[in-house]
């Protein structure tokens, strides 16, 4: 084995040889240094492709580059000048906390503004115990520690912090906790204690997301089942999962996980971030879930909230020390205006240190493959977006923008895929400020996808505001499209936005409370007819026109007839609206079947085209007089007709000569339709001499009301 060399041996033998030829060497050192300097020194930054592709970007390119060039200088500050890795600063969960090293438990604490920290807990009778005393670590910044014998505590005991500074004291849940319970009686939180005997072993060790296309189901662990009650980690592996690997989804996205005090809050109220929430189970239930999904091929991502954080002080981050702006900004700043909550201050450092440190944990400790990403609009802006209009590029580019979130944001992608160069990260962000989901070596903040959030918004609008005859296939075409070129993006009708009290899903803005009366077989009124009809025409024009993934809310796919409204004072505390009734899709007396089947067909259907996210959408007719859409991507011909009145016979397409065969049709019966047409038959196109030289001819096909078709070239042509 060879010597390792150290640092003083190296040193030494530069010294030597620095000394045989003094004059040329020290002139030669010099200019290697001197080069050296300038390759290492930040670099002008050229035109960058984010604004090359774009040439509306170019009166703005030095506030995108300037905005670069800060990630540049963060990122080199962070790293030592780029001597570690980003990954290397993000280590904080392996360093802050409670862990058990060897024979004895080591906790530590950022606490600036402190001055006696205790740990008090079911081990010390909550009393304060100079034997389980922090003391503060020299040259660290606030850095608080403690070692304790290994009898000191055990495995599944409360504990908390007892924080003391000029003025006063409080008892605190440690900012990196990484498991917090709830007292059934009081409603009380603590940390626990929790270092199980045996470490969870992963069955599947290695696995790479399916993105071709991401096929998200959005889910909620806690309302996921029919009960009326919260359900568990295990409850959804066993009960749910199985219907989504059915479904033909090969994503969940999973919301609440991070711990949050109200349950009501959706989990957006996030009060311990390194805490997987204990209402639906312990970390290794969780884990076994994320296992049981990749060994289905199914990716697990997470929503993540570091947009903002709940204000309470007890179980929170609120006033961690005595210092209020310890994690947040000072000031007006400090409050989101709208969501009663606190904003992080992006521009610390150890805010920085420990957002950073809280993605990597979620990778690393429980496999998650990657996030989505909470609540970014009112990250980019000191406005948060509220009121602001974005009409136009000068709108992202006028002093609103937080720079540290946005540097924040930008690094926290390069961490992300640093860890996991195959995980994936969605941003919800609904101003639409250019290059989000551009890479950053392009001049982009390094999101994989972000939410197209202008389709539901569009749905909502023509549903409310249209009659029938006045919708407009153009208008739909365009908007389920309209993207920028150089971004992916995650196409939805609707997500649990929709589905909240005060708002409605599409199914209930289509058929309100005839659901509740005329959802039986064969008691159909028109209402339902014209509503089961236009749900799956809405699902088929946004899902098969996406550029990068698709998403769905849990119980959506069937038509779930309820809104979701959580366990509060106003309805008595009841979980009735916080559950998914998968009885009513299981009835095949009742229609709900109809679109879950329909669902399910469709994304078969989906993927018979390779990589269809990656194909162009080629526009063959559309006809807003008649209300006709047809476009292709490869081999899938689709077609709809949303006229409510009109049938059209031998209804002709221009497109590639040969034959063609439909693989869906909205109007089968077998999805609640009429069954019109016969989807046996195959369509041959007609020769057309004007056509020929172009290998092209006329489909003609009839098309009934309210309806659409899936048609595949037969490729044995």
């Amino acid at each position: 084995m060879a010597k390792k060399e150290t640092k003083s041996t190296a040193a030494a033998k530069t010294t030597k040889k620095a000394s045989a030829k003094p004059a040329k060497k020290t002139a030669k050192t010099a200019a290697t240094k001197k080069t050296a300097q300038k390759k290492n020194a930040p670099q002008p930054v050229k035109q960058l492709r984010l604004v090359h592709n774009d040439e509306w970007l170019a009166p703005f390119a030095p506030a995108i580059e300037g905005r670069h060039q800060h990630v540049l200088d963060k990122l080199a500050e962070l790293t030592n000048g780029g001597k570690q890795k980003l990954t290397d600063f993000a280590t904080g969960y392996l360093y802050y906390g409670l862990h058990r090293v060897e024979k004895k438990w080591v906790f530590r604490e950022w606490a600036p503004n402190a001055t006696e920290i205790y740990i008090i807990g079911e081990f010390n009778n909550w009393q304060e115990d100079k034997a389980y005393a922090l003391r503060r670590l020299a040259r660290s910044n606030g850095a608080w520690e403690a070692k304790l014998p290994a009898k000191a505590m055990k495995h599944g005991q409360l504990y908390k912090l007892s924080v003391h500074w000029e003025g006063g004291q409080g008892e605190r849940i440690p900012a990196w906790a990484t498991r917090v319970v709830q007292d059934e009686q009081t409603k009380i939180f603590s940390a626990q204690v929790w270092a199980p005997e045996t470490a969870y072993e992963w069955q599947v060790t290695k696995f790479k997301p399916n993105t071709s296309p991401l096929l998200i189901y959005e889910c909620h662990i806690g309302m996921a089942q029919d009960a009326e009650k919260v359900g568990t980690y295990t409850e959804f592996r066993e009960n749910v999962l199985p219907r989504i690997i059915k479904d033909g989804y090969n994503c969940i996205q999973i919301m609440a996980i991070q711990e949050h005090p109200y349950y009501g809050s959706f989990g957006y109220h996030v009060s311990s971030f390194f805490a997987a929430s204990s209402r639906f189970g312990t970390p290794e239930e969780l884990k076994q879930l994320i296992d049981a999904a990749h060994a289905a091929g199914i990716s697990v991502i997470m929503d993540i909230v570091h947009s903002h954080a709940v204000k309470n002080e007890n179980e929170g981050l609120g006033n961690f020390a005595g210092d209020p702006n310890q994690y947040f900004y000072a000031g007006g700043r400090r409050e989101h205006p709208a969501w009663d909550s606190l904003c992080f201050d992006y521009g610390k450092n150890e805010v920085l240190h420990f957002l950073l440190s809280n993605c990597k944990y979620w990778l690393e400790e429980y496999h998650f493959d990657g996030f989505r990403f909470d609540g970014v609009t009112s990250m980019l802006y000191y406005s948060h977006g509220l009121g602001d209009n974005f009409m136009g590029y000068g709108d992202y580019y006028n002093g609103n923008e937080d720079d540290n979130a946005i540097a924040y944001l930008t690094l926290a992608n390069l961490l992300i895929h640093e860890v996991n160069p195959k995980a994936l990260t969605i941003a919800e962000e609904v101003s639409g400020m250019p290059g989000l989901a551009a890479p950053f070596k392009d001049g982009g903040y390094g999101f994989d996808y972000r939410m197209a959030m202008n389709i539901p918004d569009y749905w909502i609008k023509i549903i409310k505001e249209l009659r029938d005859e006045d919708w407009k296939p153009s208008s739909m075409f365009w908007e389920v499209k309209n993207r920028r070129a150089d971004e992916k993006t995650i196409s939805y009708c609707e997500s649990h936005d929709q589905a909240l009290v005060g708002d409605k899903t599409i199914i209930f803005r289509l058929i309100d409370a005839d659901m509740y009366w005329h959802f039986k077989k064969g008691d159909e009124n028109y209402n339902v007819e014209r509503g089961i009809a236009l749900h799956k025409m809405i699902r088929l024009l946004t899902a098969s026109t996406i550029n990068g993934g698709y998403l769905n809310f849990m119980g959506n796919e069937f038509g779930h007839p309820e809104w979701i409204d959580f366990p509060r004072e106003g309805n008595g505390w009841s979980c009735k609206y916080a559950r998914r009734q998968w009885n009513l899709v299981d009835n095949k007396e009742l229609c709900y079947h109809y679109l879950g089947d329909f669902d399910q067909q469709m994304l078969k259907v989906l993927k018979m085209q390779k990589d269809i996210q990656k194909t162009p959408v080629t526009e063959i007719w559309t006809n807003d007089g008649d209300q006709v859409l047809a476009y292709q991507r490869g081999e899938l011909l689709f077609v709809f007709n949303f006229s409510y009145n009109r049938s059209y016979t031998g209804y002709g397409f221009m497109v590639r000569q040969g034959t063609y065969n439909i693989l869906l049709n909205t109007d089968d019966v077998a999805f609640g339709g009429h069954g019109l047409n016969d989807d046996s038959v195959k369509h041959l196109t007609n020769y057309d001499p004007l056509l020929a030289r172009d290998n092209k001819g006329w489909l003609k096909l009839y098309l009934p009301a309210r309806s659409a078709v899936v048609l595949m070239k037969s490729k044995d042509e």
